[in-house]
């Protein structure tokens, strides 16, 4: 049994060992980008959230660009019953009329955003916090479907103010909203925002943090995770039924990004501490990736 010095001396070797084999990913994604959707438990659990922070401010001190997008809906269902107003869905959207519009935007803009940049200024980063409307970073087209009010997507994309951020040491945190040609807002689903940004900012990476272990074969069975596929692939298990439900639109946002030119796209598990970390300084990951064709490395 090891004594208390043995112990510590042992823990140290291990860190500086995990420190010493993350070096080569470290210099690798130096001065590359990287947008995180940042969503689920994550979000909900204070323990979760506050690693997840750290982590993100951990890249940025080694050199990457970490472009941050985040939703709300949890926060948002609470507002919106706090002021008496039923949350609704239809085919998996939510029902966005003029009043939840007007929480949606105080919820993702004034509160969930804001405190997410305070909690990476506290950690020692350096975040500004933005929506679609600021500097045209998104404009926004209606989603098309009837019945479900101010739902957009994205129309066009203008990431002139991220590079500025992130050319001078910040972190950008942007809430899925924007607006449209005439100044309406529109709440649009962030798995679709990060990846449309992504791709306009030629990200090396795109992430996206679940509630699931990412990719599965059998969606009962954590253990059947699928470590890496290509775009063929991922088309091919959601036609096959593989991929179905929430995860649909997750894998096509990663595919789409990834024929604009996104190196690699990652479904990964943010209940797990330090996920971020994990799926890009490791040889093994922890989660799905998704490259453009098989013989990518």
């Amino acid at each position: 049994m090891l004594n208390e010095s043995e112990y510590i001396r042992k823990a140290e070797a291990t860190r500086v060992r995990v420190l010493s084999e993350a070096l080569p990913y470290i210099q690798k994604f130096a001065g590359r980008t990287v947008v995180v959707k940042y969503g689920g438990a994550a979000m909900k659990d204070s323990n979760l959230k506050d690693k997840v922070i750290r982590d993100v401010v951990f890249l940025a001190c080694v050199g990457v660009r970490p472009v941050i997008v985040h939703g709300g809906g949890p926060e948002i269902n609470s507002w919106l019953e706090k002021l008496n107003i039923e949350p609704q869905f239809k085919n998996g959207l939510r029902v966005t009329d003029a009043p939840t519009m007007d929480v949606v935007e105080m919820v993702l803009v004034g509160r969930v955003n804001k405190e997410l940049v305070a909690l990476i200024n506290r950690a020692g980063g350096k975040a500004v916090g933005l929506c679609g409307k600021d500097g045209n970073l998104i404009k926004a087209r209606p989603q098309g479907q009837e019945g479900i009010g101010f739902v957009g997507e994205v129309n066009t994309v203008d990431v002139q103010l991220i590079h500025s951020l992130v050319n001078s040491g910040y972190i950008p945190v942007v809430s899925s909203v924007a607006a449209d040609e005439v100044g309406q807002a529109y709440n649009i689903n962030a798995d679709t925002v990060a990846g449309e940004l992504a791709a306009a900012l030629d990200a090396e990476k795109l992430i996206l943090l679940t509630d699931t272990a990412g990719i599965l074969w059998d969606y009962k069975d954590p253990s059947s995770l699928i470590n890496k596929l290509d775009i063929q692939k991922s088309r091919q298990l959601i036609e096959d039924g593989v991929v179905a439900g929430g995860m649909i639109p997750k894998v096509s946002c990663c595919v789409r990004s990834l024929a604009q030119g996104v190196k690699a796209a990652h479904i990964i598990d943010g209940r797990i501490p330090h996920a971020l970390l994990l799926e890009i300084f490791t040889d093994e990951g922890i989660g799905s990736m998704i490259v453009a064709s098989a013989y990518a490395n």
